[in-house]
């Protein structure tokens, strides 16, 4: 008799003839991805991207971070395992070689000011990286945008503008992305995970995705934040609004007003999804939303 192709026998012989057959759900577990992986965090020195790159490193990810200033300000353990470059998205073409043998990258690259220099700063200069990305072949691409809020769009003209205008440049430089992803939908069938996934364990292997664009757009994202040898608790006030604003998902959709109650997310569970989207294969590509992103996180947690 030929051996299944599992590896396993399953034997007939059984006392219990009368009681059915019973396949339980596999455990989850957790591995790192393997070395040959490497991330390049763009950005990776900020409040976002520093949570991003310990995360990263938390899965085993060869990471490295590109920004202006270079390396990074804080003097925790984890910094010293980051490989830092200097950079400017906007200047010369030197920083392409900080995606020399990348596989993946995330970007939480933008800023306020004029309307010009926000285009710049969060349009241009992630529009540059997404086409470099593609040139050196990079097969996922994560970009870290902002949700929609309504009367904010039009003050923050320029910012808006270059966050969108970035979005439409990943979707077309990596055509897999589609979309707005519905979070219900990607809570009970994307997010069982292939057998091949370093998060867990899934039979369907159709829904791999070898190159990838993914957007992320939180709101207000709360957390600790560094400024200077000054620690800013933005969770004291993060997280109330996030507990209470998450189920009250119908004002949302109120007109006008309704974005001004789109949910804060920690920093913490958007670093945790951003790493995941940008490594695992079965994520799905295309936007994800703030209640994708609570989604996603909490499920990661369980």
């Amino acid at each position: 008799m030929g051996g299944p192709k599992n590896g396993r026998f399953l034997s007939t012989e059984s006392n219990k003839i009368d009681e059915p057959f019973k396949v339980e759900e596999a455990e989850t577990v957790n591995v790192p991805p393997p070395p040959s992986e490497k991330l390049l965090v763009l950005g990776g020195n900020g409040f976002v991207g520093s949570h991003i790159c310990r995360e990263a490193l938390n899965r085993g990810l060869a990471v490295a971070s590109l920004s202006r200033s270079g390396g990074s300000s804080l003097h925790d353990s984890w910094a010293k395992n980051v490989t830092w470059h200097k950079g400017n998205l906007l200047s010369s073409d030197s920083w392409k070689e900080a995606m020399d043998g990348v596989t993946s990258v995330i970007s939480c690259i933008g800023g306020f000011g004029s309307n010009s220099y926000m285009y710049k700063i969060n349009g241009t200069a992630n529009i540059n990286a997404i086409r470099a990305a593609g040139d050196k072949g990079v097969k996922r691409f994560v970009y870290i945008s902002a949700a929609d809020f309504g009367l904010a769009n039009y003050l923050l003209k320029g910012y808006y503008e270059g966050k969108r205008a970035a979005e439409t440049e990943l979707l077309t430089k990596f055509p897999y992305g589609g979309g707005l992803c519905d979070s219900l939908a990607l809570a009970s069938n994307n997010m069982k995970l292939s057998s091949s996934s370093s998060y867990g364990p899934l039979p369907f292997k159709d829904f791999a995705f070898s190159i990838a664009g993914v957007i992320l757009r939180p709101g207000f994202i709360h957390g600790t934040r560094t400024v200077g040898r000054m620690k800013l608790p933005l969770g004291v006030i993060g997280s109330p609004l996030e507990m209470v604003l998450q189920h009250a998902k119908p004002l949302n959709q109120l007109p006008l007003v309704g974005p001004l109650f789109t949910p804060p997310v920690n920093a913490t569970a958007v670093a945790k999804v951003a790493v995941r989207a940008a490594t695992d294969p079965v994520f799905p590509p295309g936007i994800v939303d703030v209640y994708g992103i609570q989604r996603f996180s909490q499920q990661m947690s369980r």
